[in-house]
């Protein structure tokens, strides 16, 4: 028996017993593929990150999923962060039922919309106004668009490993010298688009002050996430934030700090709160829509003001503030409020990681994992730390591949790549997480294969 810690109460057995195919899901997949690019409206739900076909879901609750056959599964992917209540929670549901009954939209302004600023503004001081959008992709590009206008610069800083939407400026990997300008990292990006933006490896801050003796009066503004979760999950170093505030503040850059992730997941003032670092601007989304599609930026009044109509930044959406959105997120925020779950998801989270590291050494699989909050990071790797990109790109990645279809196949469904983080929410109680870490020693009991078409095999035999 593997020494858990007796905080986590042991469960009886997995969830879901033995998990072999998925006729469903894989007809779904078949047919997704002849009407939608790479079957999927998202790439990395293709599992081309770790092979295989993707499950179908069908619906959540509380802290699981059930796929189109019928499957439970624990769920650590929480809809990619919103779902830090769980899926369906009842007061959420009863919420938006009863917002639906008076409409669906306007394309006007609502008291919700006033409400939501009001809630948001007061629990992040650094954000005096704040402009709802309908994604974290919207929020980043605006708040950039909103920063060149503010400073009458056209340079963006951003970090390798940080992933901030979407949208042509941002979308870029970093060439081979630190003073190197992005170049597109997909096709239908002009390398005109990203010319402006310049790449450092996320917490080396001599790099930063390299780039802005070079281009310092030039840059507009440093976006950063606080934790990058984006390349699994990397804390930033102490001091790191703290002397990009030191460094934009002495250029007269703005800081943007991307909390579409962090945002009311690690704290109720977001990831600015926990380390006490003040930014110019805040990326937000997520949460804030209590598993529907929202975003938002916001910042100080002097800046927020030279956006339209006010001022002469643009900036629009036909459907940004929708009722039915904020209601979910607003719903979901005053009950963290009410609730304030945070340090006990703080805690729970650590010891998980905790426990998970110890599994590894137990049964001799090199792993390394951390958290802040109640987000997580598993690596596979001989590291006691991971501070950057190249860390998380340098694990090892066909073991992180066996290892979720080994999760997968027992009922736990984890983020399908190894660059993404993992979610708790509170509805997973100590025996959840504990049914958990037993499955986990199931998986490393039989071993993580170095070839990935041996656990093919070992799947197909139903030996998981």
């Amino acid at each position: 028996m593997c020494p858990y810690t007796k905080k986590f109460r042991i469960a009886a057995g997995p969830l879901n017993g033995k998990l072999i195919q998925m006729p469903n899901s894989t007809n779904l997949f078949a047919r997704a593929q002849t009407v939608i690019p790479g079957g999927v409206n998202s790439p990395v739900r293709a599992f081309k990150g770790v092979g295989g076909t993707p499950i179908f879901i069908h619906k959540g609750n509380g802290p699981h999923l059930f796929d189109v056959n019928g499957n439970q599964y624990i769920d650590y992917v929480g809809s990619w962060g919103p779902l830090i209540l769980g899926h369906a929670h009842p007061v959420v549901i009863e919420a938006i039922q009863e917002a639906i009954h008076r409409g669906l939209g306007f394309g006007a302004p609502t008291e919700i919309e006033v409400e939501m600023a009001e809630f948001i503004t007061k629990v992040m001081p650094s954000i005096e106004q704040i402009r709802m959008v309908n994604s974290g992709t919207e929020a980043g590009q605006s708040a950039i668009r909103l920063a060149r206008g503010y400073t009458q610069r056209n340079k963006i800083l951003k970090f390798n490993g940080c992933y901030h939407g979407h949208s042509d400026s941002l979308l870029m990997k970093g060439g081979s010298g630190l003073l190197t300008f992005g170049i597109p990292d997909s096709p239908g990006v002009p390398e005109e688009f990203v010319r402006q933006t310049l790449i450092a490896p996320f917490n080396d801050i001599e790099a930063v002050r390299t780039i802005f003796k070079e281009f310092g009066h030039e840059i507009a503004g440093v976006i950063v996430e606080p934790i990058a979760a984006n390349m699994n999950c990397v804390l930033p170093l102490p001091s790191f934030l703290s002397q990009l505030r030191a460094i934009c503040d002495r250029y007269q850059s703005l800081l943007i700090f991307d909390e579409v992730i962090t945002g009311f997941r690690v704290g109720l003032g977001g990831a600015q709160a926990l380390y006490e670092v003040t930014p110019d601007l805040t990326c937000l989304g997520k949460i804030i829509g209590g598993g529907l599609p929202v975003g938002a930026f916001g910042g100080r009044r002097e800046i927020m003001e030279f956006l339209s109509p006010k001022g002469p930044v643009y900036q629009a959406g036909t459907l940004s503030g929708n009722p039915i959105a904020l209601t979910a997120g607003l719903t979901t925020l005053k009950l963290l409020k009410q609730l304030n779950p945070y340090e006990e998801l703080a805690e729970k989270t650590l010891e998980f990681t905790q426990e998970l590291k110890v599994l590894g050494e137990l049964y001799g699989i090199p792993l390394f994992a951390q958290s802040v909050g109640s987000l997580f990071g598993i690596y596979f790797t001989e590291r006691d730390s991971i501070t950057c990109y190249e860390h998380v790109a340098d694990c090892n990645i066909d073991q992180f591949k066996q290892f979720f279809h080994g999760m997968l196949q027992k009922g736990i469904y984890l983020a399908p790549s190894a660059f993404e983080v993992g979610f708790i929410s509170t509805a997973h109680t100590n025996s959840i997480l504990d049914s958990t870490l037993e499955t986990v020693e199931r998986v490393f009991k039989i071993g993580l294969k170095k070839n990935f078409s041996e656990l093919d095999l070992l799947t197909r035999n139903n030996i998981f």
